[in-house]
């Protein structure tokens, strides 16, 4: 199997150990629950925003550990005074490191950002998950899914008050999965499957995706010359993980990109700034 696939043998096996112990009641329960979420959509899109979805983030398979020292609230903290639009999490542990734990504390620490869990989404339990923990948004990966699938668990998604960021690697995954009920649309520079990354890939994909939806890039994101390639292909907002969670300071890191990025894209009448 590619790692994708061990992805998502593993994370099957975790939810129904997960289903096994905690029923869907006990997550409805959770005074996380019922609060009034946040748009990421709205952060997004509002004047000033810098359309960067910051993402806390240990380690990954293809990196190995990024960083393991970094604290959950203070880093998260930091992004969202630096003026992240959106927050990212990482909730899968075998592969990434993360723990429920990591979302619940950003949640606590940044009450009034958007957070979105990242993780592996395969069932509608997790999406239960995602609620009681904290979050705004969840993520479906087309190439985890099948299209009625993807129609179901962002169906679900916006049932429970919820954004839905769909992330697609190819035209193949866009056309068959694509939807209304999706929000944002991300394309991930990076192969889940070889884990090669390619901006092109964006480059290749923007026209296709509907106005409608919140344009996102993802992966690959290292530099401001890079951003404002992508921004002025049409892309609305920016996944940045690894970038700032490679240094010691990820807060600081957010900040010198952005103040590299602005003088690139402010000739261009763009609403991005800090």
């Amino acid at each position: 199997m590619n790692i994708l696939d061990q992805i998502m043998a593993r994370k099957r096996m975790e939810v129904a150990e997960r289903k096994a112990t905690v029923p869907d009641q006990r997550l409805r329960e959770s005074p996380l629950f019922s609060r009034v979420v946040n748009s990421a959509r709205a952060s997004i899109l509002a004047f000033g925003s810098t359309g960067i979805i910051a993402e806390f983030k240990r380690r990954s398979p293809s990196k190995g550990v990024i960083n393991d020292q970094a604290a959950v609230a203070e880093t998260t903290q930091g992004y969202v005074q630096a003026g992240a639009a959106v927050l990212s999490v990482l909730t899968d542990e075998p592969f990434f490191g993360g723990t429920p734990a990591d979302l619940q504390a950003a949640r606590q620490a940044n009450p009034h950002t958007p957070i979105l869990r990242k993780d592996f989404v395969a069932d509608g339990y997790q999406l239960l998950e995602a609620k009681a923990w904290g979050a705004d948004l969840v993520l479906l990966i087309a190439a985890c899914l099948t299209p009625a699938e993807v129609r179901a668990l962002s169906a679900q998604a916006h049932d429970l008050g919820m954004e839905v960021l769909l992330e697609v690697h190819d035209a193949d995954e866009l056309e068959r999965s694509i939807c209304e009920t999706v929000d944002l649309v991300g394309v991930n520079n990076r192969n889940l499957k070889t884990f090669v990354t390619n901006i092109d890939t964006s480059i290749r994909l923007v026209s296709q995706i509907p106005d409608q939806f919140v344009k996102v890039t993802e992966s690959g994101l290292h530099d401001a010359a890079t951003m404002a390639t992508l921004h002025e292909a049409g892309y609305q907002a920016f996944l940045i993980g690894e970038a700032f969670m490679k240094t010691t300071n990820p807060a600081g890191a957010f900040q010198t990109l952005v103040s590299e990025y602005n003088p690139l894209v402010t000739r261009k009448h763009s609403h991005l700034t800090v």
